[in-house]
């Protein structure tokens, strides 16, 4: 999967191109990415703002707009925005369009959906473990929030510089070249991160949004369960009541929120339990959009897990 590494050097000496591919992305993350293989190139349009859900997102104007003109597309896919494949038919017909779910590599894992998940420990996994686990070719069943496990995103550093070249071959090796680079950083933060949670003790938590599982099963962690199935699904009173109940029972002490829900809803969904709360952001509401966005999210998910269960 790696490109070469010797590649990196050749991004500052080669010559730069003003006539660059206009790119779009749709979620914080993605862009992130695609900001890093385009470093000192040019930058891509992002039609998804992080502080909105993206299953149902009505695009502004502008994003309108940057979607018609775009050359080429990078986008999770209609598991995580069912709505976009329809707009990117009708306002851009002719651009590339790279669903990175769609990637016969691309890890991949079903929703769970009880309240309460089995709590058995994972390792960290390499994408050629996972044959018994779906991949995303628009199967309802399949998690979207893939860009939570880094292996996905080294995967998809090389895939948008392979597209990004396609299109624009002047700039193919430095393309390839700050894919390179950008793989070697998340191989560091990886192995970071481990560390970090391996010296860690046990860690229970439950979060409010079921969104984490790529994060978790990438750095052995296991949530005890989820408020909510989904950012664009509002819990049941009994599910709240199940996850409540598990919390006393288990003497969970750490409940994970996220900024964008409501602060009422999650009141009460960890009233009477002795669990304190934290914030998790699993797409960069709150972060300066940017190549660096995608590993200060990661680095900020982990700093408030581990602060939370401290």
């Amino acid at each position: 999967m790696r490109l070469p590494l010797f590649l990196s050097a050749c991004a500052i000496s080669l010559p730069l191109y003003a006539q660059t591919p206009d790119v779009v992305t749709d979620i914080a993350p993605v862009h992130s990415l695609v900001s890093r293989v385009m470093d000192g190139i040019g930058a891509p349009q992002m039609i998804i703002q992080p502080n909105a859900s993206p299953h149902g997102y009505a695009m502004r104007p502008s994003e309108a707009r940057a979607l018609q003109n775009a050359e080429v597309i990078f986008w999770i896919g209609d598991e995580l925005t069912p709505w976009l494949e329809q707009a990117v038919s009708n306002l851009a017909p002719n651009a590339a369009s790279i669903a990175l779910l769609d990637h016969s590599e691309t890890i991949t894992h079903s929703f769970r959906t009880g309240a309460t998940f089995d709590t058995g420990s994972h390792e960290g996994h390499d994408h050629k473990e996972h044959d018994d686990h779906d991949h995303g070719h628009h199967h309802d069943d399949v998690d979207p929030h893939a860009w939570l496990d880094p292996v996905n995103a080294q995967l998809w550093l090389e895939l948008i510089a392979d597209a990004l070249s396609d299109v624009d071959p002047k700039n193919a090796e430095v393309y390839r070249a700050n894919a390179a680079a950008g793989q070697g950083e998340l191989d560091g933060l990886i192995a970071d991160l481990t560390a970090e949670f391996q010296q860690a003790d046990i860690l229970e938590f439950v979060v409010f949004h079921d969104a984490y599982q790529y994060f978790e099963m990438r750095f052995g962690l296991s949530a005890t369960g989820a408020i909510s199935l989904g950012d664009a699904t509002a819990p049941g009173m009994a599910r709240i009541a199940e996850i409540q109940s598990t919390i006393n029972d288990q003497g969970i002490t750490c409940a994970l929120s996220e900024p964008q829900f409501n602060a009422a809803l999650i009141a009460t969904a960890f009233e009477n339990t002795d669990a304190k709360t934290a914030l998790i952001d699993p797409i960069g509401v709150n972060l300066p959009i940017g190549p660096q966005l995608y590993p200060d999210l990661l680095r900020n998910m982990a700093a408030a897990i581990l602060h939370c269960v401290e």
